[in-house]
Order: C-alpha cells, then sequence, then structure tokens
C-alpha cells in the first residue's frame, strides 16, 4: 500500500503515526535512467500509555512498577505518590528510563510504600498519565514439622501446628482383627 503522485510533491492529509516511514521517490523520463531517492516520514504524537498495571509484592521483596509509553519524540516519565513528586534518590527506590518505557522499582518494600502511584509521560505535544497500586500478598510458606505428616505453616511471622490423622493403617489393623474372630 503506497501513495502515487504525478507531481513533483507528495502530500499526505490527515497523516497518522501508522503512516510514519521510508517512502521512495522515482523520477524518470525518456533521456536518462530514473533516479530514486528514499525518504524517512516522523510522524510526531503525543504520549499514550499502552501499558499501566498494578502488582502485588510482599513485604520485604522487591517490587516493580511499570509504565509503557508510546510517543514521538520519545516520552519523558516522571513518578508521583499522593500528589508528591517521587525523587531518583529517595532511600530504597529507583527509577529506571528507557524511550518507552519507565520502572519504578522498590528495593525492599515496606507497609508505607503500598499505595496509589501516578506514571506522567510527556513530550513537548502533550502529556498522559496513568494510576498504577502496590499492593500487599500475603505469603503463607509450608515447611516440614515434626511427626508424620505434621506441618507448620508460617503467615506473617506466626506459626501453627497442624496433624494428619493416619486413618488407613488403623482401618487395615481393625479389619485384620475382625478377620481373626
Amino acid at each position: 500500500v503506497g501513495f502515487v503522485s504525478e507531481d513533483e510533491y507528495l502530500e499526505i492529509q490527515g497523516i497518522t503515526r501508522e503512516q510514519s516511514g521510508d517512502y521512495e521517490c522515482s523520477a524518470s523520463n525518456d533521456v536518462a535512467a530514473p533516479v530514486v531517492r528514499r525518504v524517512k516520514v516522523t510522524v510526531n504524537y503525543p504520549p499514550y500509555i499502552s501499558e499501566a498495571k498494578g502488582t502485588g509484592v510482599p513485604v520485604g521483596q522487591t517490587g516493580t512498577l511499570q509504565c509503557e509509553a508510546s510517543a514521538v519524540p520519545s516520552a519523558e516519565f516522571q513518578w508521583y505518590k499522593d500528589d508528591k513528586r517521587l525523587v531518583e534518590g529517595k532511600k530504597g527506590v529507583k527509577v529506571e528510563n528507557r524511550p518507552f518505557l519507565s520502572k519504578l522499582i522498590f528495593l525492599n518494600v515496606s507497609e508505607h510504600d503500598y499505595g496509589n502511584y501516578t506514571c506522567v509521560a510527556s513530550n513537548k505535544l502533550g502529556h498522559t498519565n496513568a494510576s498504577i497500586t502496590l499492593f500487599e500478598v500475603k505469603t503463607t510458606a509450608l515447611t516440614p514439622g515434626k511427626g508424620p505428616g505434621a506441618i507448620s505453616e508460617v503467615s506473617n511471622g506466626t506459626s501453627r501446628r497442624a496433624g494428619c490423622v493416619w486413618l488407613l493403617p488403623l482401618l487395615v489393623l481393625v479389619l485384620h482383627l475382625l478377620l481373626k474372630f
């Protein structure tokens, strides 16, 4: 799919970002071989956030919020929590920015880190934002306990002991005794 023009110029009205790319111009006459030139067309547009989703992380773990935005020229990112801009050097928080992606990384998630964050993507043509939630996930770790079939469940620093009742050996013993009589 392309555009054809018999004039020395090509006018594309209502151009969209999908029409960015390389265009080829060929000039020919009956005297010489055709001359071909390529032109790269770049369509500038304001950012739009294509992906921003919340994530659940347990206390003490590493957590990452991601904000992905498409824009030409590339978007610049800023992060906010409760209308306060987050500063790059904040203890335990790191920001990684790439041309189309920004990550807010919590190196050791604490209770006060949970909540709603706002990612703002902007360039000279405009800006957009998205709300992303960092929420707590409780972990349950199962570890071997004492005795056959016993488990110890750990959740938020508390432990409980649970035991299993072994019915099959008891049933076999009862059947064995009944068959003797």
